[in-house]
């Protein structure tokens, strides 16, 4: 009876209760939509630093991230990626030849970082093949071709079928260079990445380097979900021991801080905004009470117990709040989910986000726990929000309220 009371009593002034679901219900909305963008916003970041830069997890030889260092080799890859590609999690696995380079044309020249991949493993480890928006792909015959993104080509002022000179130190410490063509173009979110990175058939760079086509600098393993990472990296270092194995939360610790940091800033934002919304509504009930003053003191001397008052008051106030959250809730969700199909193109900001390493665009993602937690939060702010109010209303004299006007 209490409920269906506090019901009715809401809708006694329609304006008001209307204005504050409505207030209440667009806070939430812009909490759970400002959670998806920015969730959106950290999967395209996380897709890029395991789909096209570095893939789940790396293998190395001790030392070699530190240094670069060029003798630091893994030998005899052939029989190691078996190994790896056996175990259940792993989907696919490939190595790497990594050498810092200069390349040069008759115009001008740059430092980058030339990797050297086996193309057919390749595609199945990261999305380089996809990212390709000139020419084509490196083929597995296709002899000293090379791949640099639309930005280097555009700091060097060549162009697709061009020839480019790569100048590398070999196994002898000699200066060694020879001329690779330009048969395919690249174009990734990260301009720093697009900036350093060209790749060739790893045959081709051992040639050119001298060294065995059974070593490798790199050995990259792209896993059937994110989620065995930790557990596939901590089996890999035990069968591994003389080598360094590192995931991509390791190897790249600020994309894993800021999945991290992302979540919090989302909630914190979330509870700034509904604690707003519930002075908003503590005031609305203490305008309520001063409105219905008389009538709380007819209630309480007919013999309406005041806990009876105070949960009638608690309830009328949970009913503002859990109403404009469910509304605002729906809203988000449908809108995020839109959103998520469509996606946002910040095309305009797009400089800006690829110096950061983000695309522009932004597929906006909301799963069922936030959806949960959020529910959970109005619920308990419509709660604390209604206790002053309650708590103000049963400390009315029923005797001095009644000759209230």
């Amino acid at each position: 009876m209490i409920l269906t009371f506090a019901w009715r009593n809401l809708w006694r002034n329609k304006l008001r209760s209307v204005v504050i679901i409505a207030a209440f219900a667009v806070g939430i909305f812009a909490g759970i939509f400002f959670f998806a963008f920015t969730n959106g916003m950290v999967n395209s970041r996380v897709n890029a630093v395991i789909g096209t830069e570095m893939s789940h997890i790396q293998l190395h030889k001790t030392g070699f991230l530190e240094n670069d260092q060029f003798s630091l080799r893994i030998k005899n890859v052939d029989r190691l990626l078996p190994q790896i590609k056996k175990l259940p999690e792993v989907k696919a696995v490939t190595d790497r030849m990594i050498v810092n380079s200069m390349i040069a044309n008759h115009e001008t020249g740059l430092g980058v970082q030339i990797t050297g991949i086996d193309p057919v493993n390749e595609i199945q480890v990261t999305d380089l093949h996809s990212r390709i928006v000139e020419g084509k792909y490196i083929g597995k015959t296709d002899s000293d071709a090379v791949i640099i993104s639309k930005r280097l080509a555009k700091r060097l002022k060549t162009k697709l079928g061009d020839e480019i000179t790569i100048t590398v130190q070999n196994n002898k410490n000699e200066i060694v260079e020879r001329q690779f063509q330009i048969t395919g173009m690249y174009e990734t979110e990260n301009m720093l990445f697009d900036d350093a990175n060209i790749f060739a058939r790893k045959v081709d760079l051992a040639n050119l380097t001298g060294i065995s086509g059974n070593e490798a600098h790199e050995v990259a393993v792209l896993l059937q979900n994110n989620q065995s990472t930790e557990a596939v990296t901590t089996e890999l270092i035990k069968e591994f021991p003389d080598l360094e194995v590192k995931n991509w939360l390791q190897l790249s610790p600020e994309s894993g801080a800021l999945v991290g940091a992302m979540n919090e800033y989302t909630y914190i934002f979330t509870i700034i905004i509904l604690l707003a919304l519930s002075f908003g509504i503590v005031n609305t009930m203490l305008m309520v009470i001063m409105e219905r003053v008389h009538e709380i003191g007819m209630l309480m001397a007919i013999g309406m117990k005041r806990l009876k008052v105070f949960l009638m008051i608690m309830a009328e106030t949970v009913f503002l709040a859990v109403t404009g959250g469910i509304i605002g809730t729906l809203s988000g969700w449908l809108v995020s989910a839109y959103f998520g199909r469509a996606g946002i193109n910040l095309y305009f900001w797009k400089e800006a986000f690829g110096e950061m390493g983000f695309s522009s665009m932004i597929y906006p993602t909301v799963d069922t726990t936030v959806i949960i937690n959020n529910a959970i939060l109005v619920f308990i702010a419509g709660l604390i929000a209604s206790l002053y109010p309650a708590w103000k209303a049963v400390r009315l004299k029923p005797v001095d309220a009644i000759h209230t006007v």
